[in-house]
Order: structure tokens, then sequence, then C-alpha cells
């Protein structure tokens, strides 16, 4: 997580033979807790896995009709990766992956597959996207695991990327999509909202925040290239924006120690008035977020009628590309 833990209400230097205390600060050892990181790493992996399991199905020796090419990397066998005018991210074709579970809005409405809306968050077009998110997700999610643990990391993971999908499905209808990148931008979200919830903790606090508002800006800008989702970014990222402030506060300085302070010392509560009011606020925002959008989705309804240029948020025509769906 961006900055440092800094012991905001004892600026002094700590010294365990001393013990001293006052009626304004006192003294202890750092007890918060490192987790052991598993569950990323566990990710990775099953996303690999699926990712071999999909080129397996895919077979294109055997259902390549070669209009576009012939398969690259033949020497991989059934392994082999579509031709690159097909998909120039070295994987397999969109039928399989329609097939395998991609997020598909006619499929999710009419044909009533609302699975499809977490299956698609564990598929990957190809091997440059894979390598991509998997990447991310080591860089980003073992920091958060080992400082939260892995039941929060599992939530906000998983609940980012079907508010991804979701977002995805209100506004793009004619193609299918895939990737766990609205899970990852979710915990980016959720980077944020645990630096501001807990923001008296930490030291260089502006500089922390602007590199993170950096990298979240330079990531949305990618996303508003043709064929980048950045609907399922957005989705992901609120999503998780909104669960860091339920499920990342840290308890304020003093609370986890009180067997160990003087009685004359007192924490009279574990959070601050401001972590329990985004708390609330956050919850209440999710709640029926998710509660309005999933009714917006089987309901049929287009999120373009209701807003008309919200298509420009996943792609910005050019001299050089057409938005245009295909």
């Amino acid at each position: 997580m961006p900055g440092e833990v800094e012991d905001v209400e004892n600026r002094g230097v700590k010294d365990r033979a001393r013990q001293s205390y006052s009626s304004s600060s006192y003294v202890i050892e750092d007890s918060e807790t490192q987790w052991t990181s598993w569950l990323v790493p566990m990710v990775v992996v099953a996303n690999v896995g699926v990712f071999l399991l999909v080129m397996f199905v895919n077979n294109c020796p055997k259902h390549n009709s070669q209009i576009e090419g012939k398969c690259e990397a033949r020497f991989l066998g059934r392994f082999s990766f579509q031709p690159l005018k097909e998909n120039p991210l070295f994987g397999p074709s969109s039928s399989t992956l329609e097939k395998m579970g991609a997020l598909d809005w006619a499929k999710i409405v009419h044909k009533h597959q609302g699975w499809r809306l977490f299956t698609c968050i564990w598929l990957h077009a190809g091997v440059i996207h894979l390598v991509a998110n998997m990447l991310s997700l080591v860089f980003i999610g073992i920091r958060i695991e080992q400082q939260f643990g892995f039941v929060r990391v599992g939530i906000i993971y998983l609940l980012s990327g079907f508010g991804g999908s979701i977002l995805s499905s209100l506004f793009i209808r004619r193609n299918i999509s895939v990737g766990a990148s609205g899970a990852l931008f979710g915990l980016l979200g959720a980077m944020l909202s645990e630096l501001i919830t807990n923001w008296t903790i930490y030291t260089n606090k502006v500089a922390a925040l602007l590199t993170l508002l950096v990298i979240i800006a330079i990531n949305l800008g990618i996303g508003i290239l043709p064929h980048v989702d950045n609907f399922a970014h957005i989705g992901g990222f609120l999503t998780g924006f909104l669960i860091g402030f339920v499920l990342m506060p840290r308890p304020r300085f003093g609370w986890l120690e009180q067997p160990n302070i003087p009685a004359r010392v007192n924490v009279k509560s574990k959070y601050k008035a401001y972590q329990y009011m985004l708390w609330l606020l956050s919850l209440v925002l999710l709640i029926v977020g998710f509660t309005v959008a999933l009714m917006m989705l089987f309901r049929g309804e287009n999120g373009n009628d209701h807003c008309h240029w919200c298509h420009y948020l996943s792609c910005v025509p050019s001299s050089r590309w057409h938005c245009e769906e295909n």
C-alpha cells in the first residue's frame, strides 16, 4: 500500500526500556499482522491453467479455416495460436472464448446465462493479455494480501470483476469481452480508498496519492483505445473503490494495544467518525448500485440510451482508428 504506516500520536523515538507514557502520547510496538500471500499466486496459477484449457479446446490446426492465414507457432500442436490477423494477442478464436464463457450481452439477457458475468474474468484473449494482467495482479495483489489477508483481497477481486462485467454488459452489446482487468482495477480502486480512509496514519501521503492517481489515470487512458473494454475497467475500479472503504479501514491508534496501555489513556471507539461515515455511505452505494445495474441489465436496457456520451469512455475515434462495434 502507498506510504509507510506512521505513529501519528507518538512522534518521538520508540524506547521500550523507558516505557514512558503521557496523557497525549504513548509508546507501543507495531502489532500489525503481516499475512503470507497465497491466494494471489493461486489465482495466477488458475488463470494460466484456464488459458491452457481454452487453447486445448481451441485446437487451431483442426478448426482453423485458414481464411485469415495459418496457425501461429504450429510446433505447439493443438495449443498453437490463431492467425495474427484474427488474434494479434497470440490466443484462441473469439468463437472458442464465447464457448468457454466470455461476456456476451445477448446470452446473458436472452438465454439467462448470468454465470458469464463471473466466468469472463478467468478468460484471456491471448498470451500477451494474460501476461500483462498476471504481472499486474502479482505487483498489486500480493502487497494488498500481505497487509489485509486473503479474505478481503479475494472479495475485492471477485466483486470488482463482477461489477466490471455488469457495467460492460450495460454498454457493450455486439462484442464479447474477456479478462481480469476489471478485477485488477478494483484492486487499484481499493488501494485508493484505503489510502483515503486511513489518511492520518501514512507518511508521504500526498506523494503516494499523486502517484496512485497517475497510475490509475494512465491505465484508464489506455482504455480509450479500440478493442479495450474500458467499461469493465471503470466498473471494476468503482466497485473496488467502494469496497475498500468497507473492508480496509485500519483501527485507530491505540485500539489494538488497549490491554497494554495505562487506564488513563482512553480510546473510545475502534474507528474514527469519518471512517464510519465512509463505511456506511460506501455500503449503501454498493447495494443500490448493484441492484439497479442488475435490474437494468436483465430488463435488457441499453446504458447508452441513458448516457449518450458514455461511449467515449471506452473508445475515442481518431484518424487512425474507428470505434464502431464489429
